[in-house]
């Protein structure tokens, strides 16, 4: 560091205030009013390291340079001790192409990725693994996906929604996306990003992407599924139409637990535009599944998002305890309770159903009409298939991102039976019917104060029975059946004076920082 001097900028002559130009004298020291760079030190990521202090003695006559030469210690825990590898020290110039080593380079950097360390770190290259080669297309979350040429583009809005194709899709990483793009009719042919080959062109290292679906979009917005999905499209002029142009892109990857990329499918839709049109709007997603998996849509990560639908499943039956949770046989796994419609009939909502959504308070109903020709047994049994579905789930999630497989983080829903004192004069023998489903979900904030995540800890189904007896004949009565949703918020209030970061005054072990210095 004593030889290094960053504000010498002059060759053989005196640059103005800096106390390291060695074309400096002592006469031109005594004329300087500051030191322009007062310590010059190496890396500063070296636990310790020399550094050179340069000042000014304005007090003397004439007033002089003052140099010192320290050992600077770095205070962080985690520093580098010693630089045991050199090569990474200064740049080295890279091996030019020529008609002997031409080979050699070819063999050493044509696919996709290629090791920069030195051959001398590697104790045994001939004897490497099938698993070791592939570790290169092992992913870990949100590291870009890479292709042959680049990384997998997902066009992103940037500077008033303008697309930018410089966007990686990152592994794991569910995103959807929408921008404009300028396009003219005269030119939709050679814009890249508005054909197909755009988006499938590159694979995904050593797996092709590839087409799992095609849906055209006419002018005045018909879409139509091509039966095939084998025939590539690109952009064509028509009679002063442009058609197959991209409107929208959606990627499904499919992955193995050890984070390898075995599956890549993109979907299109192609639209067309006249000679009008000056930009059209673009829409991107990319999905991941799991092999062996069936997708489930998450409700949070790893907390419950409010407005999002409550998850639910069942015990698959033949196990005397749950060692894995099925989700619920509605499309989605979800909680559910009765929908309200338009006429309010209660035999004609049968099936119609809405999902409990995270933090809302909900009530729906109906009305049932009662004749006295109805018999008791099957009213009680369509009234309880209005109010629970047909499968009522026997867990819910605890988390928004709870998986089937860990089977501690669903909560089983405990039921309850209660009933009203009112007798309705309908049946010659006293019937029990159920008028109302009661569901309440108990949570609590989870985690830090900072970024606290809401956890259901208790479900509760309560369902409310009444007493019918007979009508007499031809007179018919109405009863209101209602379903409803409550979440109590029952997570503990934080003691008074609790600090989010207490200070612990203890003395650590001498080996904690091992293997570290």
């Amino acid at each position: 560091v004593a030889k290094l001097c960053v504000c010498d900028l002059l060759v053989a002559q005196c640059d103005v205030n800096c106390c390291c130009d060695p074309d400096c004298s002592a006469a031109d020291f005594s004329l300087f009013t500051t030191c322009s760079v007062p310590i010059v030190t190496g890396d500063n990521r070296l636990c310790s390291q020399k550094a050179a202090i340069y000042s000014l003695d304005v007090e003397a006559n004439p007033p002089e340079r003052i140099f010192k030469l320290i050992d600077q210690v770095n205070p962080s825990v985690f520093c580098i001790h010693a630089t045991n590898y050199k090569e990474a020290l200064s740049f080295s110039s890279p091996q030019m192409p020529t008609s002997e080593n031409f080979d050699q380079l070819l063999k050493e950097f044509e696919s996709a990725t290629f090791s920069a360390e030195p051959d001398s770190w590697n104790m045994n290259t001939d004897a490497q693994s099938p698993s070791d080669a592939n570790e290169t297309y092992r992913y870990e979350y949100g590291v870009p996906i890479q292709t042959v040429d680049a990384f997998l583009r997902l066009p992103s809005p940037v500077l008033s929604s303008w697309c930018s194709d410089a966007n990686p899709a990152g592994f794991l990483v569910n995103q959807a996306t929408k921008c404009i793009r300028s396009v003219s009719v005269e030119k939709c042919g050679n814009i890249q990003a508005v054909s197909m080959l755009f988006y499938i062109n590159s694979s995904i290292l050593a797996v092709n992407i590839t087409v799992q679906s095609v849906i055209v979009q006419s002018l005045n917005g018909m879409w139509t599924l091509l039966n095939s999905s084998d025939v590539l499209r690109l952009p064509m002029i028509l009679d002063e139409v442009c058609i197959n142009i991209v409107l929208g892109v959606s990627y499904h990857i499919t992955y193995t637990d050890a984070g390898e990329i075995i599956e890549a499918a993109a979907s299109f839709v192609l639209g067309a535009i006249n000679k009008e049109a000056l930009s059209i709007q673009q829409s991107f997603e990319i999905s991941f599944t799991q092999v062996n998996t069936k997708p489930v849509p998450l409700s949070g990560n790893p907390g419950y998002v409010v407005g999002l639908p409550v998850r639910a499943g069942f015990r698959p039956q033949g196990y005397p305890f749950p060692v894995e949770i099925l989700f619920n046989t509605n499309k989605y796994g979800q909680l559910t309770i009765l929908q309200s419609t338009s006429n309010q009939d209660c035999l004609a909502a049968q099936g119609a159903r809405t999902p409990v959504l995270f933090g809302y308070n909900m009530v729906s109903g109906c009305k049932l009409r009662i004749t006295a020709a109805m018999k008791c047994q099957p009213l009680t049994q369509t009234l309880l298939d209005l109010l629970k579905g047909q499968t009522f789930p026997e867990y819910v999630a605890s988390f928004g991102n709870s998986r089937a497989q860990d089977v501690l983080d669903w909560v089983p829903i405990t039921h309850f039976q209660t009933s009203e004192q009112r007798i309705y004069n309908t049946f010659q023998s006293s019937c029990q019917i159920p008028i109302s489903l009661e569901i309440e979900v108990k949570w609590t904030k989870y985690g830090s104060l900072v970024n606290p995540q809401a956890r259901i800890v208790n479900v509760t189904a309560t369902i409310t029975s009444t007493t019918l007896k007979q009508l007499p004949s031809g007179r018919e009565r109405t009863i209101p059946i209602t379903s409803s949703v409550v979440f109590t918020d029952i997570s503990s209030p934080a003691e008074p004076g609790y600090k989010a970061w207490p200070t612990i005054n203890v003395k650590l072990p001498f080996d904690f920082f091992f293997p570290f210095v």
